[in-house]
């Protein structure tokens, strides 16, 4: 039967487990790294034990539990139809960001991304010796859009890849049908392949927003898509190191694999038994944690927009993490300054494109981080007080 009556509010002991989180900067309260700091579902917990107890954990490949539950995950959540074969299964993500772009852009190539954006993004053209075309996003008074004209005038003969982060990290938007159709429009044009990084997927806060995968644009279009999907953000299984990559186009599937070479190595075994449990028995987990998530995110705006408004936030629709503008606070390094002076440890938004956001991880017991969030406000009105003396 699938576990129901989840409890968020409690904060596990992470310290002293080797968690990046909370281990690295142990003198800072961590609200950084893209994990949660909850457990993960039963479900998820009981079959990696199960796997555990079978006692052997040679090579492995994904099994006919695991490929049932991806292709059925793929039906039921996004409404495609997938083939067994169009699916590869991977150890991770950004890996298969950086492996798309070695099989796909040759030395002297380029790669198009839209800032701000996930930070491996700027670093994966590199791996293939490719150029990168940065676009960022316009920004109005209430969301972040494509530039399509400063696009067009970016996009030259030599690109060959456009990468797609949606919904997207680190602004929280979940691009419309619409624009992805018009990006997709735009790959065709120029040639590219587009590249749809979808980690976030199963992570929409707003009942009134739905995720559009790439995966449901037109069939002409499927020749020239590479989507990645996986359970780790959902599930806080990242850890585990298990992802997928569907590749409709069997010769662009084949220069995808053959890129792998020796670097990529096989699949987690308990990986792929976490990941079956996920998208087999983990739904009633997710639809709570998303009601968790979303009053996490309102109570987080609230205490933005009334105790701390000189930071500026827009609409947040998916994601737990918040990309926060910190210019109005005047001091050169936003990080910096919250870990000095708050001891709370941000992301910094330089390597995601802009040196004067942090990104804050709401994903974790709503005291714990309303104590954080006070710490900031404290450090804020600290130096308010200091300015006016």
């Amino acid at each position: 039967m699938p576990e129901t009556n989840f409890d968020f509010d409690q904060l596990p002991e992470r310290r002293g487990t080797g968690a990046i989180k909370w281990d690295r900067f142990p003198d800072y309260t961590p609200f950084w790294v893209a994990d949660m700091d909850f457990a993960s579902p039963d479900c998820v917990v009981e079959a990696m034990r199960r796997r555990v107890d079978h006692g052997v954990f040679g090579y492995a490949q994904a099994h006919a539990g695991l490929i049932e539950a991806v292709l059925g995950y793929l039906q039921e959540m996004h409404h495609v139809q997938v083939d067994e074969k169009d699916v590869v299964h991977l150890p991770g993500m950004v890996l298969a960001l950086s492996l798309a772009c070695r099989a796909l852009a040759k030395p002297g190539d380029q790669v198009m991304i839209n800032s701000p954006v996930y930070y491996p993004f700027f670093n994966v053209a590199r791996d293939a010796d490719a150029e990168l075309i940065d676009v960022p996003f316009t920004r109005d008074e209430t969301t972040w859009r494509f530039d399509w004209d400063a696009m067009e005038s970016a996009v030259t003969s030599r690109t060959r890849i456009l990468i797609l982060c949606n919904p997207q990290n680190p602004l929280g938007r979940v691009f419309k049908e619409e624009e992805i159709r018009m990006l997709a429009e735009f790959c065709e044009r120029h040639d590219l392949v587009l590249l749809s990084d979808e980690i976030h997927c199963d992570l929409i806060l707003d009942s009134e927003t739905s995720h559009y995968s790439a995966l449901r644009l037109p069939e002409s279009f499927q020749d020239r898509l590479i989507t990645l999907m996986a359970p780790s953000k959902t599930y806080n299984i990242a850890g585990l190191g298990y992802s997928f990559a569907v590749i409709r186009n069997p010769e662009l599937r084949r220069k995808f694999n053959d890129a792998r070479g020796c670097t990529v190595s096989e699949v987690n075994a308990l990986s792929m038994y976490a990941a079956e449990a996920a998208y087999k028995s983990g739904e009633p987990w997710r639809r709570d944690l998303i009601d968790y998530l979303r009053g996490n995110r309102d109570l987080l705006a609230d205490f933005i927009d009334q105790e701390m408004p000189v930071l500026k936030i827009q609409e947040h629709a998916a994601t737990y993490l918040y990309w926060i503008d910190c210019a109005a606070l005047e001091v050169s390094h936003p990080v910096q300054f919250f870990a000095k002076e708050a001891g709370v440890f941000l992301t910094d938004g330089t390597p995601f494109g802009s040196s004067q956001h942090v990104r804050f991880n709401f994903g974790c017991p709503r005291e714990h981080m309303l104590k954080g969030l006070q710490a900031m406000k404290e450090a804020i009105d600290r130096k308010n007080a200091a300015k006016q003396t």
